[in-house]
């Protein structure tokens, strides 16, 4: 790294790229009122532990948007880094690297937020941060959630159709066996992670070597991917009791005037 680590400073970074196809321009498409961006915004600006809320996009109206949601948007990403194969840790690094070079700022922690998981409780990122300053031996902190669909009843289809398990199983047959008798599993969603700077930039991974979990409440469990997980992420919005980090649509209407 050139500049010097500011220790016990996060910054959360909000990646969010204008070229989606599944949802054209999901970004900043209204959610309950106010853009999807705007849940992972306020989610880090809620924050008690994070220091600075910046969004990286190509995109000039989902930079102004940000703005107005209250984030930093001190660089345009380059295009090469917002394809639609392009994976995180390139932007990641863009980021870092920018911050580094034009600011001095080189975070010790980074927290990323995915614009596509925005029911977060409110204490999520906190305990996120908490977790992995708590634990020096992890590179990183990843939310899950427990599967509502165990791997070991998954299957792998062979071009003649016939089927083989996706995952073995010390027990004969498990994908016969009850769920109480398997494993529990976790799937990783676009919550929160929490990620050491030197795991970015000297590991090369958005995760490192031991990554330590922050389990959530299932019921905030969602991806927003489609136009159907739009449509089952609104109606949780309307039927999840539970708190959830939401931003108002009237800030975001003073915003604009």
């Amino acid at each position: 790294m050139d500049g010097v680590v500011r220790r016990g400073s996060v910054v959360a970074i909000v990646p969010a790229r204008g070229g989606s196809k599944s949802i054209p321009r999901k970004n900043i498409k209204l959610l309950a009122g106010v853009p999807l961006i705007a849940y992972s915004i306020e989610a880090a600006r809620a924050s008690a532990l994070v220091d600075r809320v910046i969004v990286s996009t190509d995109d000039e109206e989902i930079a102004a948007i940000a703005r107005r949601c209250g984030a930093e948007v001190p660089f345009l990403r380059p295009r090469s880094l917002a394809e639609d194969t392009t994976p995180d840790l390139p932007v990641f690094l863009h980021a870092l690297e920018w911050l580094d070079m034009h600011d001095s700022c080189v975070p010790e922690i980074v927290v990323h937020l995915r614009p596509t998981s925005p029911l977060r409780p409110p204490d999520c990122v906190d305990r996120a941060i908490d977790r992995l300053r708590s634990d020096p031996t992890a590179d990183s902190v990843r939310g899950v959630v427990t599967a509502s669909q165990n791997p070991f009843k998954m299957w792998r289809l062979q071009p003649d159709g016939a089927m083989l398990p996706l995952l073995r199983h010390p027990g004969a047959e498990a994908y016969n066996q009850p769920r109480q008798e398997l494993p529990t599993t976790y799937w990783q969603t676009g919550h929160v992670d929490a990620i050491r700077t030197a795991t970015i930039r000297e590991k090369a991974s958005m995760s490192g070597d031991r990554i330590t979990s922050l389990v959530i409440d299932a019921a905030y469990a969602c991806d927003i991917d489609t136009e159907l997980d739009w449509q089952r992420t609104e109606w949780m919005l309307a039927h999840l009791h539970r708190p959830i980090v939401q931003p108002r649509p009237s800030q975001f209407r003073l915003a604009h005037r």
